[in-house]
């Protein structure tokens, strides 16, 4: 018999090289590792090839297995298409989206772009924000479901946890703090709720703040940071070589995760379709806390 390519095997491939590991794919699929393990092998039989190098310390594929990831991402979408398309009861709808900057400029748009095309008949309307904006329309029921940030020990009963980041105080290596005057602080905005933590537990080692700039756009505090203007507080994602990491000077700040949250009256089948989408593709493994 020909040689064929199973669906299952080539989601299972995608998930391991997203995740970075035969363990964690199996714990996201909800399979045993040994059942995710046999699924590769099956792969390799047909191609006779190894598609998992096997080594420790070494890349986690072969070439074969990074060349085989580029069909496997257009097979399973195309097949998902083909089911959305040709399934009995196809979903229509609008979904009424919140989301915070640094979502948005993650992979969700290519996200939406794939979901718009497994169901032309829901209408996605996006709204962007602050994490407690948002916060504020999924309460004020102007929304159906949110992506945003909080931290790690805000996650309400409910929310479905993506991914986690570190935040860190940090400035431009040029910048000298004068310790007789308030520490110069850029902000979000009068919103931002990492202002709000760096306000108050700030000033339990006596440091005062003053916020010299506000602006909605992570990049817009990356140059102001790069340009010595002031302190800032930002996560890991947006932290480059040029930026400094200020160590002991302040309090440390709290873990933050990414989540996905369902407004109340949110939960409908477009919304549910929407998520699994959002999750399949950015729920990574949180990191264990430090002791």
């Amino acid at each position: 018999m020909a040689a064929r390519l199973e669906i299952d095997a080539l989601r299972a491939l995608l998930e391991i090289a997203r995740l970075g590991g035969v363990t964690r794919a199996a714990e996201h699929l909800g399979l045993s590792q040994s059942a995710v393990s046999h699924k590769i092998r099956r792969l390799e039989h047909s191609l006779d090839c190894d598609l998992l190098a096997r080594r420790a310390g070494g890349p986690l594929l072969t070439e074969a297995g990074e060349r085989l990831l580029v069909y496997a991402r257009r097979m399973t979408e195309l097949h998902d298409e083909a089911l959305a398309e040709l399934g009995k009861r196809p979903l229509s709808g609008v979904i009424r989206l919140g989301m915070t900057e640094d979502t948005a400029t993650s992979d969700i748009a290519r996200i939406l772009g794939r979901f718009t095309r497994l169901y032309p008949g829901v209408t996605v309307r996006t709204r962007t924000g602050q994490s407690l904006n948002v916060q504020e329309w999924l309460k004020a029921g102007e929304l159906d479901v949110a992506t945003m940030q909080v931290f790690r020990q805000d996650v309400a009963k409910g929310d479905i946890v993506l991914f986690g980041d570190s935040l860190h105080w940090v400035k431009s290596p040029d910048l000298v703090l004068d310790p007789s005057r308030p520490v110069p602080f850029l902000s979000f905005d009068h919103k931002c709720f990492y202002r709000q933590w760096g306000f108050s537990d700030g000033q339990l080692r006596g440091h005062r703040f003053e916020t010299v700039l506000e602006c909605a756009s992570a990049a817009g505090i990356q140059s102001a940071v790069r340009a010595g203007l002031g302190v800032a507080l930002l996560n890991g994602m947006h932290i480059t070589p040029d930026i400094e990491v200020i160590e002991g000077e302040y309090p440390s700040p709290p873990d933050i995760v990414f989540i996905a949250r369902i407004a109340p009256k949110g939960g409908g089948g477009p919304v549910r379709a929407l998520l699994d989408e959002i999750v399949r593709e950015l729920r990574k493994p949180l990191p264990s806390r430090a002791a």
